[in-house]
């Protein structure tokens, strides 16, 4: 049989210290920046912040990339084919199972 070993999770960092060290040297920066964030938030007004909300989403609207005319109707034409397709698909296979059922009836 084949031997199991339980492998030994070696610690490559002392974490202990390193979290230690995070707690002492962030602490105080992200109390502070909190402040700062609430503080900046709280000043400005429903008009201003609707104001930066659309100017967000005016930059992602740039950012879409837009099939030319020729591409949208190529794309158009697909969809078309593909839902009749689907359609007509399911609408044999249901023909199919009425004919099937009907014989055992």
């Amino acid at each position: 049989m084949a031997e199991i070993r339980k492998k030994e999770v070696q610690d490559k960092y002392n974490l202990e210290k390193i979290k230690g060290a995070d707690k002492r040297k962030t602490s105080n920066k992200k109390v502070v920046v909190k402040k700062e964030v609430k503080t900046v938030d709280s000043k400005k007004g429903l008009l201003v912040r609707f104001r930066i909300f659309w100017h967000g989403v005016k930059s992602e609207f740039h950012k879409v990339h837009w099939p030319s005319k020729e591409n949208m109707f190529k794309y158009s034409i697909a969809t078309i084919f593909f839902v009749v397709f689907c359609a007509s698909f399911f609408y044999l296979i249901d023909i199919i199972f009425a004919f099937v059922r009907s014989l055992f009836n």
